[in-house]
């Protein structure tokens, strides 16, 4: 392989060549079955292959995640009936509140409802798309510098991440900002090829929008992409600079068109910015969506981190975060094999012309995936372990041009060697998390084991075997290095994920404060357990009836915080779930907390109600929608989880007093009263999120409650209390 300034290879050991043109007589299906004419035959239906694949893997069981996360699943409700909704990411279609992110992971599921309905698959249909993009990007970026086999292998790994199966198949804002972040890197490569302005600008465009998802994360690798570009682009220095303050000029307009419209609109005919103390969203985006992830000073959040090695809500920090029990499972199978083969592409490209793009290409995706992975780390604020899908591509990328890189060297020793060290440290890890989570598949961890110890041996003696048996070796490797994480995603497809906050792989794989060892290493407990507001959690039964324990938003722990036992099953009208929260009856299994993709008899109850949806009854329901055209909200909740949880179940507007936590200063109780008075709210639903009870908003939210309980006639059905806001009590 060259190391050069050249063009892109077409194989391993192929000569250097421009990638011509498609042959622009031939048929578009030929074309797009054969791929380029100077790849193998078997290259681009393999693509293909993987590809389909991937799409079906994603879509396997996708209903049984109902609405996966309510928060923005009601979002994406509003955002489906009111433009303004949809500009904005208001969480209801009254416009009262937004959600805590900007909108543009919102605007393609919201999109996808206007077309289909509100159903699972119209919401989450849209994130599997975008995870078989993030598939085909990673393929291309490395098959363009490396071959084929190395970009199967990227695609492969990025698939079979547990992780990523997860996420892009879930409504999280991570799913379109890996596909950006994604892009990004490939643009940069491309523009490092030639040297041309388009490519580089068209990388400040994808983070630019990639920040209308997640706001700073997006920023993350911008210091790795900048500097490359910098040290290693084919033209001269002042063109570099100009090129990048392009690029950056690209970024602020395609990210902050949006900021500005928000922060120059009048306050007073927009939604309340939520996850703000302050109604902005630059307070939001460098606060509590930004330095707060940082140093775990999020003011409004659940609770804070534990610092420097501390052992707080959020999990231990410091360099073996990644690694640890609470990560390890959802991302780190692979990673100590891409580090090792990260190294030794640079150790082979160290002789190479400045402007190498081969070298530049494992800077690129390497230093993305060292930044963030060292941000990760050290974060001392809120982290879930689903961020870490962010690492995925990265990863991915640099697995399959180390492995392309050193195959075509195998007959190098140090090659030969360090490729067969990084299966070494495949298997090894591999068996390390495993055992992790003894009872399940026993038998697997001992196959990754032996199966990868064997071929490595091989693969040290790769250079002297015949091309058939070096072949054959590397396949048993690949099996080997991918049979952890590929039975991890098996599990994670195979069930149903709800809630705010949810984990890959088996039912105990992702642990909270423990480091090695068992589940949880020593010291280390259940993700859901340990947590404040420990309660007793209702049990779902099988038939998804109300639990009779506890109505919607009346739990134990927070206030309003437990979760009911089941889901009411579906009873649709015009296509739409109307009994329950979940459509197509699924049941919510994301209760617990943090780990919320499973809970297990005896977790939590509080907080449930907090991060995940109440079930709502069918008089509830029924209730609510009488007069329903007559209100701009048919009723308000403190907390977002409980208000969207009616929201969706009758599709009118529901007030999500405070925002996410409850702790938003909005509304405040003058500007509720107003709306009371003015007859734009019916029902207020007792219980809810924290009120205000951490200390933000100055419990504003608590007041709210505290006026409505003392003025308002109580109204209960079934297991749910409503307070009637056009009923004195002394009527």
């Amino acid at each position: 392989m060259t190391t050069h300034d050249a063009p892109p290879t077409t194989a391993p050991g192929a000569t250097t060549v421009r990638e011509p043109a498609a042959g622009p007589g031939q048929p578009f299906v030929r074309r797009l079955w054969r791929g380029r004419p100077e790849d193998p035959r078997w290259a681009r239906p393999a693509l293909l292959v993987l590809l389909a694949a991937t799409l079906l893997l994603y879509l396997y069981g996708l209903g049984a995640s109902g609405y996966a996360n309510s928060f923005y699943s009601a979002a994406v409700q509003a955002g489906s009936t009111s433009w303004k909704a949809f500009f904005f990411g208001s969480l209801d279609a009254g416009n009262a509140i937004t959600v805590d992110k900007p909108p543009a992971a919102l605007w393609p599921m919201a999109l996808s409802v206007r077309l289909f309905g509100l159903n699972s698959w119209a919401i989450l249909a849209p994130e599997v798309l975008m995870g078989v993009a993030t598939v085909a990007v990673v393929y291309a970026a490395v098959r363009r510098r490396f071959s084929p086999v190395a970009g199967l292998v990227a695609g492969t790994v990025l698939a079979l991440t547990p992780v990523a199966a997860l996420m892009f198949r879930f409504n999280n804002p991570d799913a379109l900002l890996a596909l950006l972040m994604s892009a990004a890197c490939y643009l940069v490569v491309r523009a490092l090829e030639d040297g041309r302005t388009k490519w580089l600008v068209w990388a400040g465009t994808a983070v630019g929008f990639a920040f209308l998802a997640k706001t700073l994360q997006a920023f993350l690798i911008l210091p790795a992409l900048a500097v490359v570009y910098a040290v290693c682009a084919p033209v001269p220095l002042r063109k570099r600079f100009a090129q990048l303050a392009a690029a950056t000029l690209a970024l602020v307009v395609s990210g902050g068109w949006w900021v500005a419209v928000v922060e120059l609109w009048p306050a007073s005919s927009r939604p309340y910015i939520g996850g703000s103390q302050h109604n902005s969203f630059l307070e939001l985006t460098f606060g509590y969506n930004g330095l707060g992830r940082l140093n775990g000073e999020e003011t409004g959040s659940v609770g804070g981190g534990g610092g420097a090695r501390g052992g707080g809500m959020w999990g231990e920090t410091g360099w073996d975060r990644m690694f640890d029990s609470e990560i390890g499972g959802q991302i780190s199978w692979l990673l100590p094999t891409a580090l090792i083969l990260l190294a030794a592409g640079l150790v082979a490209t160290r002789g190479a012309r400045r402007t190498s793009v081969t070298r530049a290409s494992f800077l690129v995706w390497g230093g993305s995936l060292l930044t963030t992975m060292v941000v990760f780390s050290y974060m001392a604020g809120i982290f879930h372990q689903y961020y870490t899908v962010a690492l995925a591509p990265y990863l991915a990328a640099v697995t399959g041009m180390g492995a392309g890189l050193l195959w075509e060297r195998r007959r190098e020793g140090w090659a030969a060697v360090t490729l067969a060290a990084s299966l070494v440290a495949a298997a090894a890890w591999g068996y390390v998390l495993l055992h992790r989570t003894p009872d399940y598949l026993p038998w697997l961890r001992w196959l990754v084991l032996v199966g990868g110890l064997v071929a490595a041996l091989g693969l040290v003696f790769a250079g002297r075997l015949t091309r058939r048996l070096a072949l054959a070796t590397a396949a048993v490797g690949l099996v080997a290095a991918l049979a952890g994480p590929a039975a991890y995603t098996l599990s994670t497809v195979r069930q149903g994920h709800t809630g705010s906050i949810v984990t890959a792989g088996p039912a105990g794989a992702s642990m909270m404060g423990g480091r090695g060892g068992g589940p949880g290493g020593p010291g280390g407990v259940r993700a859901w357990e340990g947590m404040p507001g420990q309660g007793q959690r209702n049990q779902q039964n099988q038939q998804g009836q109300q639990n009779q324990q506890g109505g919607p938003g009346q739990g134990n722990g927070f206030p309003g915080g437990g979760l009911p036992g089941g889901t009411p099953g579906q009873n649709q009208q015009n296509g739409t779930p109307r009994n329950g929260t979940q459509p197509n009856g699924a049941q919510p299994n994301g209760n617990g907390f943090p780990g919320g993709g499973r809970t297990r008899e005896g977790g939590m109850g509080g907080v449930g109600g907090l991060l995940n949806g109440a079930s709502v009854p069918a008089e509830a329901r029924k209730l609510l929608e009488q007069d329903a055209g007559d209100y701009t909200w048919v009723a308000a909740s403190i907390g977002s989880q409980n208000a969207a949880s009616y929201q969706l179940a009758t599709g009118e507007a529901v007030m999500a007093i405070g925002g996410f936590n409850g702790t938003d200063p909005s509304p405040t109780l003058a500007q509720f009263k107003e709306y009371v008075a003015d007859g734009r709210i019916h029902y207020f639903i007792a219980g809810g999120g924290m009120g205000g009870g951490m200390g933000g908003g100055n419990g504003t939210a608590s007041r709210i409650s505290s006026w409505v309980q003392s003025t308002f006639t109580k109204v209960t059905v079934g297991s749910a209390t409503f307070y009637d806001l056009t009923r004195k009590a002394d009527d």
